[in-house]
């Protein structure tokens, strides 16, 4: 049997249901690979190993006495410090949060301990989970376990290269605009941005958020394998009506028409040639499993995108400009300097046009997916960007910006999307973005499998610095 820590979620869980490997054996060998590697890349940012081997002996516990500990049975998980796990902070990255501990499970992190799921550390956000980049004054700065000098994408940067670097099977992200997409994207594996609602989300240790978060952020999980996804996304779906967007969606439609849009540079924006040739593989391998391809091109990304920034930065000017300013952390300063700018000042006038666009928005492309059921996209138009490139200066924050359209078009939109990784390109991984119909993940995940085994497997990663 191959090392612990480099099982997927769904060997480990067929492994511990069969009884071949305990839940206490495979989270001590995954807090083992966290001391081991996390020294070197500060994915996991909150620790607590005697917690993690309690919730491990109560899956062995379960499986002695013939029960169903649930679908991820006894498979190691990191939560991303943005939401409520009990007994411990929900610093979102913030220095004025770092004593902000939640009294209750966020509805996400229940089903991941209901689906007998074991936590085994909080990861890395940047401040105010605002940045493709992840890095803070609280926590310091999370590296790429692939290559040190890329970043490990944001904001579920800990995330991804937890899940990367072999500390855990599944990471849980947050996604507002590819913060779950992009991570997976720059540590080379597979991430899915569930449909709006699918995933109830609710943290009691803050006030609700507003109208803009509430419509397009959601939880999702990253993973090495599009089972693992799968498995992780039953888990996070159970219902919890504490949130009043939850929709108990039917997972399987059974009916998967194979057919695909391709658009290889959505609304003009630039696309790298190594991304390019990316999707033109990916669009030959759903072709030999089947699919038809037709290049098209697609409805408006770029009028989304633009509605995302507005909603995003209505929210963020009006209920976080303060903070920001308060907690004085250099590179959310930058970002949300640029991106205000960019917008200008989000009044009433300009938020209820952003609201009356998204709906026509939504239209064009909810009929659009009834002719395309799968749309084929970048998930960024370059490879995955050099550390702090975003704050290094204006020009280069636009570059950055720009070459995100997907990123902060589609959950506007609040269609489900998957980054499929497929390869790396002169030491930096590469991908392709999947988009269908909302709550048509199973479209997703079947293209998503056709893709994956066509391509290597993803492979643990291992930092060799030191």
């Amino acid at each position: 049997m191959k090392q612990i820590w480099k099982m997927t979620a769904s060997e480990i869980a067929d492994a511990v249901r069969s009884k071949k490997l305990s839940a206490t054996e495979v989270t001590r060998a995954h807090l083992d690979r966290l001391d081991e590697v996390n020294p070197k890349i500060n994915a996991v940012v909150q620790e607590f190993p005697e917690e993690a081997l309690q919730a491990a002996q109560q899956v062995d516990n379960a499986i002695s006495q013939g029960e169903d500990p649930g679908v991820l049975c006894g498979v190691p998980v990191t939560v991303k410090v943005n939401v409520d796990q009990k007994g411990h902070a929900s610093t979102n990255g913030v220095r004025l949060l770092k004593d902000l501990v939640a009294l209750d499970d966020s509805p996400v992190v229940s089903n991941i301990r209901k689906a007998g799921g074991v936590i085994v550390g909080r990861t890395n956000t940047p401040a105010f989970s605002l940045r493709w980049f992840t890095n803070n004054s609280l926590h310091g700065q999370t590296l790429n376990p692939r290559n040190r000098n890329i970043t490990p994408g944001g904001s579920s940067g800990g995330a991804a290269a937890a899940v990367a670097a072999g500390i855990c099977a599944m990471g849980h992200g947050t996604d507002i605009a590819g913060s779950i997409r992009y991570p997976a994207y720059a540590c080379g594996l597979h991430g899915l941005r569930p449909t709006f609602g699918r995933v109830p989300a609710y943290n009691a240790s803050a006030p609700d958020r507003y109208i803009g978060a509430q419509l397009m952020a959601v939880s999702g999980p990253i993973a090495r394998s599009i089972p693992d996804l799968e498995l992780s996304l039953a888990a996070m779906t159970a219902t919890d009506m504490r949130d009043p967007w939850y929709r108990a969606a039917p997972m399987d439609n059974a009916d998967i028409p194979k057919r695909a849009a391709l658009t290889l540079a959505p609304d003009g924006m630039e696309v790298a040639p190594e991304v390019h040739a990316a999707l033109i593989e990916a669009s030959e391998k759903l072709k030999s499993a089947g699919w038809t391809v037709e290049e098209v091109d697609c409805p408006p990304l770029r009028a989304a995108a633009e509605v995302n920034a507005r909603l995003w930065m209505a929210e963020t000017q009006f209920g976080q400009g303060d903070m920001i300013e308060r907690e004085a952390d250099p590179d959310s300063q930058f970002v949300f300097e640029q991106m205000s700018s960019d917008t200008g000042v989000v009044g009433l006038e300009s938020l209820m046009s952003a609201l009356q666009e998204r709906i026509g928005l939504i239209r064009q492309w909810e009929m659009f997916l009834q002719d395309y059921p799968l749309f084929v996209c970048p998930v960024s138009g370059v490879l995955p960007f050099e550390q702090q490139l975003d704050v290094s200066s204006k020009e280069a924050f636009a570059k950055v910006f720009e070459a995100q359209l997907t990123q902060r078009a589609l959950p506007v939109i609040g269609v489900p999307s998957l980054s499929v990784a497929t390869g790396e390109v002169n030491n930096r991984p590469v991908g392709v973005q999947l988009v269908a119909s909302r709550f048509r993940e199973d479209i997703l995940l079947s293209a998503g499998r056709d893709i994956e085994r066509a391509c290597e497997p993803v492979s643990v990663a291992e930092p060799t610095w030191s």
